[in-house]
């Protein structure tokens, strides 16, 4: 089972913005523990692969270890590390997109606490 982490800040932003709907994001943010192969494909930069999982018209970013995605099957997914690190809307899903990878690629996965 894989390990699914949130960053603070987006676990503010999610409680400020849903309010009482942040337990069903949360839990759809959960469920990739289970099946840690959902979610949209948008980039990769190195090892990392940056995806999204959309609730309503919000999208919720996430990085992950590719390499472990793509060979590893149940058994060796138990150390695979997913962490949310933002969200957006529909509008300003390409800028948001773009500032993951630019941190990503200059400062690694710290840079995105």
């Amino acid at each position: 089972m894989a390990q699914v982490e949130i960053s603070e800040s987006l676990k503010d932003e999610i409680f400020k913005k849903f309010k009482e709907e942040s337990k069903t994001i949360f839990k759809l943010m959960k469920s990739l523990e289970e099946n840690p192969h959902k979610g949209k494909l948008l980039a990769s930069i190195d090892e990392l692969v940056i995806k999204e999982l959309r609730y309503n018209s919000f999208r919720f970013y996430f990085i992950t270890d590719g390499y472990k995605l793509r060979v590893m099957d149940e058994t060796g997914l138990n150390d695979l590390l997913i962490k949310f690190v933002r969200m957006s809307d529909k509008k300003d899903q390409q800028k948001v997109i773009n500032e993951i990878k630019k941190v990503l690629s200059k400062l690694g996965p710290e840079g995105l606490s």
